[in-house]
Order: structure tokens, then C-alpha cells, then sequence
């Protein structure tokens, strides 16, 4: 298992609330809560962008993935709008999440409710290069349910 130590910065609306974490030994993802004053109450099919009160610097070649909590969108269907959204090595601002209510009743953020998870990966970087023609496949051209069911 690869380690990477990344430096956070808490910011004044998350002074009482812990550094993004791991929940067990085995966790991809580090749980992100929310950093509000009041109650944020998302209605149905409604989108906010939700403050975590943390921003961080992480080193060239990473990403940071904003991914949805499993029971969180299975119980209530609020999940991560833009999902997996992406925080890039040289943002330094503070971490949101865009939350969306997919479900069909509302459903109230608190402070400090664990709202997603975070997943570090490393980021390779491409060089488109034009072409005029692409190595043949047996798939080709074939798209959206091109493989079936």
C-alpha cells in the first residue's frame, strides 16, 4: 500500500471538527463532513455545494476523487452531482462537494455529518497526438449498448 503525507489547512468554519479520515484499515476513500453553521435541508432533486472547511496542497502527479457515501445514496439518494468530481494537484482552495437529493424526501446536512469520500490517485498525463486513421478493433465504431445487455 503506497502513502503520500498531503498538508490541510483547517479553516475557521471547521475548528471543531477532525482532519478528513479513513473509517477502517481497508478504506480507498477518506470521509469528508460537512462545515456548516445552520442545517442545509436539500429538497428533492435539488443541488448545493457543501463546504468540508478544509483546503489542501496536493503534490504534482495526484488528483483528489469526490465520490459519493454507498449508504448515504442507497437510504436517501443523496449523492456527489458531478461524481467523481476532481480536485486538482494545484487548487488551493476549499474543498465542496456538490451534493444532489435524487431521492423523494428531503434531507438535512448537519454540521459535521460525514457527507463523501475522498480517493487520492495518481494522474498520468497524455499527449493528444493527431491522426489520421486509429489501429482497428473488433468493436470499432460500436457505441452505447453496442455489446449488449
Amino acid at each position: 500500500m503506497n502513502t503520500l503525507a498531503v498538508k490541510f489547512r483547517r479553516l475557521a468554519h471547521a475548528d471543531n471538527l477532525d482532519l478528513p479520515s479513513y473509517a477502517t484499515s481497508g478504506a480507498a476513500g477518506l470521509d469528508l463532513a460537512a462545515a456548516i453553521g445552520q442545517p442545509i435541508c436539500l429538497k428533492p432533486n435539488m443541488r448545493q455545494a457543501i463546504p468540508t472547511g478544509f483546503a489542501m496542497a496536493l503534490p504534482a502527479g495526484y488528483e483528489a476523487q469526490i465520490r459519493p457515501r454507498s449508504g448515504l445514496a442507497l437510504k436517501y439518494g443523496i449523492t456527489v452531482a458531478n461524481a467523481p468530481g476532481t480536485i486538482d494537484s494545484d487548487y488551493r482552495g476549499e474543498i465542496a462537494v456538490i451534493l444532489v437529493n435524487n431521492g423523494t424526501d428531503d434531507f438535512t446536512i448537519t454540521h459535521g455529518m460525514r457527507i463523501a469520500q475522498m480517493v487520492i490517485a495518481a494522474v498520468t498525463i497524455m499527449t493528444p497526438v493527431e491522426a489520421d486513421d486509429l489501429d482497428d478493433t473488433a468493436r470499432a465504431a460500436g457505441g452505447f449498448g453496442s455489446t449488449g445487455l
